[in-house]
Formats: C-alpha cells, structure tokens, sequence
C-alpha cells in the first residue's frame, strides 16, 4: 500500500503476490487501464508468470464488478474513515482483508463459503482428481 498509485507500487506489489502465492501460469490477472498496468515492465512480468493479462475496456465499470462489489463492502461493513496515519491505514486495510474478508466472510458466490475456505476446497479437489 502506498501513498500514490505508481508504477513501482504495482510492480512490487505483483512480485509480492507472485512471491507469496506462486501461483501456476494460465491465472487470467484483471486490471483497469491504468498506465502502470500496461507498461512492458509489468506486462512481462505477468507474461514470465505465465498469467494472461485483461483489461477493462474504457468507461466500462461491469468489466472490474468484483473490485467494483469488494469496495462497496468494504464501506458498507467498515464505513468510511480518515486515518491519522499511512501506517493506520495500512493496518486497518490488512485486518479487514486478511481477517476478515477472506477468513470469516461468508461469499454468496462461493456457495456461502469464505474465500479461504473456498480455495482449500477447490485445491483439495485438484489433488483428488
């Protein structure tokens, strides 16, 4: 999380995830059309992960809904606040998510699962296969 949306934010923030999760290629990575998502830098980095790059076309919000309904909830469940701090925020943000959202938030999309359990189940169900 940084102050500015950059192209050294999501550079970073994508090895991250790339680091963290070490997903398998042919993940399909969404994002809106923001110059620092479609530079060649970022660009190869989704293409050296083997993840297939898709953008939102222009003026089209329904191409991002899920960011579009994550935000929505976010407001909605922890309402609009001011932090005093980046460090505040940051932390907030992170409890909300790693907490909450993905651990005890219960998705009507994931058959009223959260999203954590979601994905044991479908990765237990790869392995099984």
């Amino acid at each position: 999380m940084g102050a500015t949306l950059e192209r050294s934010l999501v550079i970073g923030a994508l090895k991250a995830a790339l680091n963290h999760r070490q997903p398998n290629a042919g993940l399909l990575h969404h994002s809106d059309r923001g110059s620092q998502y479609a530079r060649a830098e970022y660009q190869t980095l989704l293409a050296e992960a083997g993840m297939s790059p898709s953008m939102s076309r222009k003026g089209n919000c329904w191409d991002n809904a899920v960011m579009e309904s994550f935000f929505a909830s976010r407001k909605a469940e922890i309402g609009v606040e001011v932090f005093d701090s980046h460090t505040h925020a940051r932390s907030c943000v992170f409890d909300y998510i790693e907490r909450f959202y993905n651990r005890q938030r219960r998705h009507s999309t994931l058959a009223y699962l959260t999203p954590a359990d979601y994905e044991t189940r479908w990765f237990e169900q790869q392995i099984a296969a």
